[in-house]
């Protein structure tokens, strides 16, 4: 045998690649999670589309809606890994690395939660839904004494989900199709699909 036809299996150069990456599921989203969010989601839709305006069963939703947001943020405290707001919050340095991510399609393992930019989404949110239920208590309680401006805060606020929510599904649309990840079915599911990067056999 010829010294050419001989390979040097110490090389690193050399050594051939797994041209067949290994998927896995990963467990991220809890039922807590995967509750609240569809449970809120569907209280938004409620009260924009089907609910009267000042009506109890508007109340109602608003309050419950509310409730579950409070609930998600203590678990944002205490709750699982991926829950944590020490797994997602959108830092300068986070949202640096992410959008540089981005730029090659490369999926941020280390935010397989919710990545910085769709947390700046999620806390907007949540930051609406606590503002519009706070200024409706506000408002039937009587105990602030111009009425008139709460309600124009509570309707701007209001207003601002026409904008925020389709925002939200087409960021989530996108994002599934750019990083190859079906984002919507892992919220339903509570996995995601990681795809090991190819390993060198020695």
């Amino acid at each position: 045998m010829s010294q050419k036809d001989t390979m040097n299996w110490d090389d690193d150069s050399s050594a051939p690649l797994s041209n067949t990456p290994k998927a896995r599921q990963v467990k991220v989203w809890d039922i807590l999670v995967r509750v609240t969010h569809w449970t809120v989601a569907a209280g938004i839709i409620a009260n924009l589309f089907f609910t009267e305006d000042g009506g109890e069963w508007h109340e109602y939703v608003g309050y419950t809606v509310l409730g579950l947001v409070v609930v998600r943020l203590l678990w944002g405290l205490v709750g699982t890994r991926y829950a944590r707001f020490t797994s997602f919050f959108p830092t300068p340095t986070r949202l640096k690395h992410h959008v540089s991510d981005l730029s090659v399609r490369r999926v941020d393992e280390q935010h397989l939660g919710h990545n910085p930019l769709a947390a700046l989404m999620m806390l907007s949110l949540w930051a609406v839904i606590i503002g519009l239920g706070l200024t409706g208590y506000l408002m039937e309680s009587g105990l602030f004494g111009d009425k008139e401006v709460l309600e124009e805060i509570h309707e701007l606020l209001a207003n601002s989900l026409y904008l925020l929510v389709p925002l939200h599904i087409i960021a989530a649309i996108a994002m599934s199709y750019w990083q190859r990840q079906n984002l919507i079915k892992s919220m339903i599911t509570g996995k995601k699909t990681v795809t090991d990067k190819p390993t060198t056999m020695k």
